[in-house]
């Protein structure tokens, strides 16, 4: 009898579930509908008309005298814009041909142009997307807000710490175009690496002096946004997880798994500079997990270093050439300032 109530409460759940998506997916179409009418209808497809402002007041004034409420002056630019940002970004994708998996949140299908497809992210989300102007920045935050079903907050909070830049620094052009159409793939052990990692949710910046266990416990009482700030894929494995090798005992700060690499990711947090006799232990660490730990089956485990200061000649020099396991990465408390990743990312692509 049990089972038989979790099953229907789970069907209950699960419809309100594509209702609520259904509802919203069909107040966005409408709202894009209302800005093409202004566009193509009363404004003969010119982005402004010669009667401006005075057009929308009409136009809201009209609507509120019928019962509809909503559609104020300022709601009413903003469907305009909508419709402007995103019949643009539909007609470009398909007539560029680069991206085969369309980022773009309306999608006009080549077969019925009429036909539009509306991924469910709530008005709000597209409200704050309307705001970046870097239509590949844009796109890349449609994708990463869809897949991994970011609330408002989460994505507010992705785009002020310069996810965008800061992944894209570590990438190529076509690996950039590759990334705003399909959104942060994770395919080997460089893609789950971030420079810097972006901790301001740890709270450590109110405090003028802390040590690696409060570092490790404001991680610990923060582990799911930790794991979102990590990437996709996560799953916690513990704290402070022990072996032991020829009698003697270590402990690994944190241990992660990643479905997608398949693998064992160790952390390791340093809060002053980053030393060699650091990388060395990592390195015992991950190969300790390569040869004890890990199946047959597993992938090699991934080792990250999270420090306060690093010199990059350190890693360099301390890890093989051709290493693709162990990684050193500094960390912020802070939310970074992303003009300074956008310089960084336009000097990058000069």
């Amino acid at each position: 009898m049990l089972e038989l109530s979790n099953r229907i409460i789970s069907l209950i759940e699960s419809s309100r579930t594509r209702v609520a998506n259904y509802v919203n997916s069909t107040m966005v179409f409408t709202y894009f509908e209302v800005g093409k009418l202004i566009i193509e209808e009363f404004q003969n497809g010119e982005e402004r008309a010669k009667y401006g402002d005075n057009l929308l007041n009409s136009i809201s004034i009209d609507l509120k005298s019928k019962g509809l409420k909503g559609f104020s002056v300022q709601n009413l630019e903003r469907m305009r814009n909508f419709y402007l940002t995103y019949s643009n970004s539909s007609n470009e994708l398909r007539n560029s041909g680069l991206f085969q998996k369309s980022s773009t949140l309306l999608r006009i299908s080549e077969k019925d142009e009429k036909t539009i497809k509306i991924l469910p992210l709530s008005w709000s989300h597209y409200l704050f997307l309307l705001r970046i102007e870097n239509e590949l920045e844009r796109q890349f935050y449609e994708v990463e807000s869809f897949s991994n079903h970011w609330t408002l907050k989460e994505l507010e909070r992705q785009y002020n710490s310069g996810l965008f830049e800061r992944i894209a620094l570590s990438k190529n052009k076509d690996e950039i175009k590759k990334l705003v159409s399909e959104g942060q793939l994770i395919e080997n052990s460089k893609d789950i690496f971030k420079e810097p990692y972006v901790l301001e949710f740890l709270g450590l910046q109110e405090k003028e002096i802390y040590s690696e266990t409060d570092f490790e416990t404001a991680i610990i009482n923060e582990i799911e946004k930790f794991m979102l700030e990590l990437g996709k894929g996560f799953f916690f494995g513990g704290r402070q997880v022990r072996f032991t090798f020829d009698e003697d005992h270590y402990r690994v700060d944190l241990v992660f798994y990643n479905r997608l690499l398949q693998c064992f990711v160790l952390i390791d947090l340093k809060i002053g500079k980053l030393t060699h006799q650091d990388i060395g232990q990592m390195q015992m660490y991950v190969n300790y997990y390569d040869r004890f730990i890990k199946s047959e089956t597993e992938n090699k485990t991934i080792g990250i270093i999270l420090c306060k200061d690093k010199k990059q000649t350190i890693v360099e020099i301390t890890l093989p050439e051709n290493n693709t396991q162990i990684f050193a990465s500094k960390y912020q408390t802070i939310l970074p300032s992303k003009d300074a990743f956008k310089n960084l990312l336009n000097e990058y692509d000069s």
